[in-house]
């Protein structure tokens, strides 16, 4: 049975266990997910507080993480998602992709509309991936794909 949060208090302290543990142990969080089965943006958003693990899942990363019965319950309820609390972001690398959002946000919006029409892309059927790659001119560079499915409008 699936139980939803009413309050976002407890994931964000089981959050803080979750990556204390991983510190204390040195996990990556690409080693968390391969233990998890699932990807490690959908893993990590989840010990983040923003996704519920399936009960195998829960029970695999608690156990690697050393986490009790209660939070192997907890990382399997819905919770109440939004990792960015009132106004503007503050922490340099959020505000950076809200500072893309600020000035990409209408590009993208007229993009997505011009090619399917009036709709949204989905966060719930969505995948997530970073990569580090060479940057031809010196450096690295993150690739950051965002894949959601496009769910048009209908009228009703």
């Amino acid at each position: 049975m699936a139980h939803a949060q009413c309050d976002p208090a407890a994931r964000q302290d089981l959050a803080v266990k979750a990556v204390e543990a991983k510190t204390r142990k040195g996990l990556t969080w690409e080693r968390i997910a391969e233990v998890s089965g699932l990807s490690a943006a959908f893993t990590t958003a989840a010990l983040l507080g923003q996704h519920a693990l399936p009960e195998k899942a829960a029970r695999a990363v608690a156990e690697l993480l050393e986490l009790d019965a209660d939070a192997v319950t907890l990382l399997q309820t819905i919770p109440i998602r939004g990792s960015i609390p009132g106004g503007i972001p503050t922490d340099p690398t959020i505000y950076r992709f809200y500072e893309m959002l600020q000035v990409y946000g209408t590009t993208l919006k007229a993009l997505v509309h011009e090619q399917f029409g009036d709709g949204i892309i989905s966060a719930i059927n969505f995948r997530l991936d970073v990569k580090k790659v060479a940057d031809p001119e010196g450096g690295e560079r993150a690739v950051i794909t965002l894949d959601g499915k496009y769910l048009p409008t209908k009228p009703f």
